[in-house]
């Protein structure tokens, strides 16, 4: 595949973001490669190693490769800088070499161009380059592209304010082992995970209760008072990955939290219970949710046994009811969102 498209020549001024500018005409929205206008580039007040400029690609995007050039008609130029990215624009990872060297070579003059190939690709949004050092007879000036192509991802983040709905095939027939498993982490210690419901208004839901996974037995609406069939796992809120697993065979439930397993017994009114739809949310916290479901929840059916992974932002070509943004969708009425 190929990945070298230049991803911040069309971005719009309000991409980017600097610690500093010399004047407006040395704002960091000049700081596009082989450009011209303003001052020619992109100059902070004072030239020192705490000065940086920011670029923010909009979404999650394959980075490959990065190259600098210095202002144009100036002396202003880096000779060496680091290369930061991240996903929220507030917590920042440095890129390393895989000789753990983590500056990369700069410019010797204002108008070559520096083009340096990542070893390794990062997937990021926001890119921050960190000046090192510069012509010791001139100041900080920069113009940069980064290379790259879009990501496609099978992980979908949830705010509080919206939830995933997967209506499944009717008529689909019910089997005597079905399984619904997703990956999730979040950093806040309550809210609901998973619904699933079907005929009667009977449903699942699966919710997080100071960092321990419960799973709850509901009525007609989320309002309804639920009952506790089973608990699972702890300190669940520490933004790791955990594996969740609930699976029906016959009239028992097992609920899988990581490598643990618990076994319920299926409440009697469960025993003609289809379910018609599932949907996954998370109520006022942050999460990202990694889905992959076994047949008849999957996107995909199969008949293999094994999970199939599917990729949420393909939602809108596999699941064609959906309206909207791709893979999500404001939660309905009696579902808090």
């Amino acid at each position: 595949e190929v990945c070298d498209s230049p991803l911040v020549s069309n971005l719009p001024p309000s991409s980017f973001r600097s610690s500093s500018q010399l004047s407006s005409s040395h704002a960091p929205g000049f700081a596009k490669l082989n450009r011209r206008e303003g001052a020619g580039g992109w100059s902070p007040l004072t030239s020192d190693r705490y000065q940086w400029l920011e670029v923010d690609l909009g979404e999650r995007t394959k980075i490959t490769a990065v190259a600098t050039q210095g202002r144009y008609g100036s002396s202003d130029w880096l000779t060496s800088y680091l290369l930061m990215f991240s996903d929220t624009g507030h917590n920042w990872k440095q890129y390393r070499q895989e000789d753990s060297i983590g500056a990369f070579p700069g410019n010797s003059n204002a108008d070559s161009v520096i083009h340096y190939k990542l070893q390794q690709l990062v997937i990021t949004r926001f890119l921050r380059l960190i000046p090192l050092d510069w012509n010791p007879n001139g100041r900080i000036g920069l113009r940069l592209e980064t290379y790259g192509c879009p990501y496609t991802s099978d992980v979908a983040s949830f705010g509080g304010g919206g939830s995933l709905l997967f209506r499944l095939s009717p008529g689909q027939k019910q089997k005597s082992r079905e399984v619904v498993s997703l990956k999730f982490k979040t950093l806040r210690n309550s809210g609901i995970l998973l619904h699933a419901e079907g005929h009667g208004g009977l449903g699942l839901t699966l919710e997080l209760e100071r960092g321990k996974l419960l799973l709850l037995r509901r009525g007609r609406s989320l309002s309804s008072e639920p009952q506790h069939l089973v608990s699972l796992g702890s300190l669940l809120d520490d933004q790791h990955w955990h594996h969740v697993a609930v699976e029906q065979q016959g009239s028992h439930l097992n609920l899988t939290v990581d490598k643990n397993t618990q076994r319920v017994q299926i409440p009697a009114e469960f025993s003609h219970w289809h379910i018609e739809q599932v949907g996954e949310t998370y109520s006022h916290t942050y999460i990202y949710i990694h889905v992959y479901m076994q047949a008849p929840y999957a996107f995909e059916r199969s008949s293999s046994p094994r999970p199939r992974h599917s990729e949420i932002s393909h939602l809108q070509e596999k699941l064609p009811w959906l309206p909207g943004k791709p893979g999500l969708r404001r939660p309905q009425a009696d579902r808090p969102g």
